[in-house]
């Protein structure tokens, strides 16, 4: 499966929301990693046909997948940030009626459900109502229910938002057993969320992709490096002031600070093996944790 993306572009009036994007993408995970606002989800939407680009095409094998229609959508597994729901529906009844949607039948639907229900950890609480569901078994629904017609392409919009760190594992372990054989693109702002399953890291910023690769080639091509210094809890502010601090631990004595530059910043420095969460913090610097809305 290929999914070939050219000169793709979205414009709200004045707002670019996705500028020029090309881009091949086959069977994999690919991360796609930026801050809130980069224009993830509406390249994720256009992706899903939910949105038409102001320029560029996008093409499944070949074929533009607004004029493949249903054909292309048959193949489509979709999660979106949010996924409405009847609060008063069970798993199963909703699953159900997702699949009637897709036109699945019955028969083979229900096989299908039983199946995803096992595979996503659900099967004991089939029978529970939706509204009664954790985040967490909320989220597994979206991921059975974006894999009922047992897509080819799979996308997922910030699936792991509002997650616990053991729900965050459990999702990630989840979407690597579902990646085989398929395409699937999972943004996120949060890097622990792709570090480990990811085969490309996407890198957006401003509506656009400007750097890819594996995480090996996108670690080695950033230009920086990491340097854990130890400093009284007086010279903080000088050093943050000075460099980007990727993260800052207080210590009775003192704080260690873990520095990103590409020189020493002191002797006493010692330099420790650059992560993917320091790439990050490199390029999107503040508003790595930022939550504005997003486009």
């Amino acid at each position: 499966m290929e999914l070939e993306i050219i000169n793709l572009t979205k414009e709200f009036k004045e707002i670019i929301a996705v500028d020029h994007i090309n881009l091949s993408m086959k069977n994999g995970v690919y991360g796609l990693l930026g801050v809130n606002g980069a224009g993830k989800t509406t390249f994720m939407r256009m992706l899903c046909t939910l949105i038409r680009p102001s320029v560029g095409k996008i093409l499944c094998e070949g074929k533009d997948i607004f004029e493949m229609d249903g054909e292309y959508r048959k193949i489509l597994g979709y999660l979106p940030q949010e996924f409405g729901f009847y609060p008063d529906f069970t798993v199963q009844d909703y699953l159900m009626y997702v699949a009637s949607i897709k036109g699945i039948r019955q028969t083979a639907a229900k096989k299908r459900t039983k199946i995803l229900l096992q595979q996503v950890g659900l099967s004991k609480v089939q029978n529970r109502k939706m509204k009664k569901l954790s985040g967490g078994m909320k989220r597994r629904v979206g991921i059975a229910q974006a894999m009922l017609n047992n897509p080819k392409i799979l996308i997922l919009d910030e699936p792991t938002a509002g997650l616990d760190p053991s729900e965050r594992i459990r999702f990630r372990n989840l979407i690597s057993e579902l990646s085989q054989d398929r395409l699937v693109l999972l943004s996120t702002h949060i890097v622990s969320d792709i570090e480990y399953i990811a085969n490309q890291i996407l890198l957006m910023q401003n509506g656009k992709i400007f750097h890819s690769g594996t995480q090996e080639e996108i670690l080695n091509e950033v230009p920086i490096r990491v340097w854990r210094l130890d400093v009284r809890k007086s010279e903080v502010e000088h050093w943050q002031a000075m460099y980007k601090v990727a993260n800052l631990k207080t210590m009775p004595q003192g704080a260690e600070l873990r520095i990103l530059s590409e020189q020493c910043p002191d002797t006493n420095a010692k330099e420790e093996e650059l992560t993917l969460e320091d790439v990050f913090l490199y390029y999107f610097g503040e508003k790595a944790g930022n939550n504005d809305d997003v486009l």
